[in-house]
């Protein structure tokens, strides 16, 4: 199995923001409308969502506020801990060491990510029905 057979889209964009409710307010300016709102590991974490584009963002209070600091992509996938160990025996940078585990969107959350050649971060992230 090819790693385009787990991917099925877009999963959301993450931006780092040091202010969360300003971004949430000229998001929402622009239309979209918050979908999901927690706390993760004393962070505010807040998902954005238009049509079918997600904007996952989060007040790290480290953002680094300037062109190219979107933080990663992440696409929606299926069956994540057999495409985890498809992707560590093709030898790709994995920048964690096992699929993690996230109680978002009701059931939660199992991820995991990879480095790309400009360093870019690629989220593979499957929402647990």
């Amino acid at each position: 199995m090819e790693i385009k057979d787990f991917c099925t889209g877009i999963q959301h964009i993450g931006i780092p923001t040091n202010d969360i409710k300003a971004t949430i307010a000229f998001y929402e300016q622009l239309g979209f409308q918050v979908v999901f709102q927690t706390i993760n590991q004393g962070e505010s974490v807040a998902f954005l969502q238009l049509g079918n584009l997600v904007i996952e963002t989060y007040e790290s209070k480290s953002a680094v506020m300037q062109a190219g600091a979107i933080d990663h992509i992440a696409l929606d996938v299926k069956d994540i801990d057999t495409l985890y160990e498809v992707m560590k025996d093709k030898h790709f940078h994995l920048l964690d060491n096992r699929v993690n585990y996230l109680p978002f969107w009701g059931h939660g959350v199992k991820f995991f990510i990879i480095q790309g050649p400009n360093k870019e971060k690629i989220e593979f992230c499957e929402r647990i029905q």
